[in-house]
């Protein structure tokens, strides 16, 4: 597909003059940006990122969807990290239950 070819390959900015990855979150959300500020339209756009402007219309898209999650008083980060705490608690006491049985079997000679 037209899509998947152009991943691989690496954009230069023109304006920047850095190598941007076509698949890369902050490519795509500098893209996003600028068709959201509408000083250049999206043929103008997709000319100057070598992208096609529907695209560039679903990036935009897409971050306006996401932008909420920001502001958000719970990140999905702060979910992940408080069941890794929690993970690692389960593991503390299934060690030391452990730990105990083996003790307690050795003196019973099992």
């Amino acid at each position: 597909m037209y899509y998947e070819i152009k991943k691989t390959k690496t954009l230069a900015s023109p304006s920047s003059g850095s190598k941007l990855p076509f698949g890369s979150g902050a490519f795509k959300a500098k893209v996003a940006i600028e068709a959201l500020q509408e000083r250049e339209t999206l043929g103008e756009l997709s000319k100057k990122y070598g992208i096609h402007p529907n695209m560039i219309t679903r990036w935009k898209k897409e971050f306006l969807e996401r932008a909420p999650q920001l502001f958000e008083k719970t990140h999905p980060a702060d979910k992940e990290e408080k069941d890794i705490e929690k993970l690692y608690a389960k593991i503390g006491q299934l060690e030391m239950e452990r730990e105990f049985l083996k003790k307690n079997l050795k003196k019973l000679g099992l």
